[in-house]
């Protein structure tokens, strides 16, 4: 089955809705899929609520959702790095839903897994626990966590196949295999796209049943933060 679109805004035709919940792939600036966020930006779709680690960076990644007052609520772990997104949180214009990595990571993991809850320790005693059910094992508590079950995964990865098979690239594996199958839709972009057989099955991070509709363009290749040493004398 080919699941190749031309283009961004192809692979997302009749997808987009107001009000939807989007689960998006990326780690600081890794592993961002710019090329359907520039798409969703285009649409003009609002009133978004968006699952993913940051907020990509002013101007770039969702962060150009952010200054056009596209996205309503963040569920995220990590607010630096992104001016636009801590001054529309301070300020109250967007809610946001404070997750740690590992507990963010485990709730898309498990929406894409169908299991609609779980326990953990993260979190205990801190105000990431308030308002959650409490329940001790063992002499210890736990606050239950929700799935994440989203309308739409948008995820980047390096290589793929007609059929949607995937392969990321270092830190790009961290939130976008769990972002994937977390979406009743999954769209992918990659940088290249292979021929069937060409992908070791022993490399495959994410198989092509998670994956609905696939892109190839060009992306852009961003350093967060560069730091150099003077040369000496």
């Amino acid at each position: 089955m080919n699941k190749v679109y031309p283009s961004a805004k192809a692979a997302l035709e009749g997808v987009l809705f107001d009000g939807m919940t989007i689960a998006s792939g990326g780690f600081g600036l890794c592993g961002i899929p710019e090329l359907l966020i520039d798409a969703i930006f285009d649409a003009g779709t609002r009133n978004l609520t968006v699952a993913s680690n940051n907020a990509g960076v002013d101007g770039f990644g969702l962060g150009i959702l952010l200054a056009t007052k596209q996205v309503k609520k963040m569920i995220s772990s990590y607010v630096g790095e992104n001016a636009e997104f801590m001054r529309q949180y301070l300020s109250g214009e967007l809610e946001l839903e404070f997750n740690p990595q590992g507990t963010l990571a485990e709730r898309l993991r498990a929406g894409g897994a169908g299991i609609p809850g779980f326990y953990t320790r993260t979190g205990v005693g801190t105000v990431i626990a308030e308002g959650k059910e409490h329940k001790d094992f063992d002499g210890k508590t736990y606050i239950l966590e929700r799935g994440i079950v989203a309308d739409l995964s948008i995820v980047k990865a390096w290589r793929g196949d007609p059929s949607g098979n995937l392969e990321f690239r270092k830190t790009a594996r961290n939130f976008n295999p769990p972002a994937a199958t977390a979406g009743r839709i999954c769209v992918a972009e990659v940088e290249e796209i292979v021929p069937m057989g060409a992908l070791d099955p022993d490399k495959i991070h994410l198989p092509g049943i998670y994956v609905h509709r696939l892109i190839q363009g060009t992306h852009e290749k961003r350093i967060e933060n560069r730091t150099t040493r003077k040369k000496e004398a």
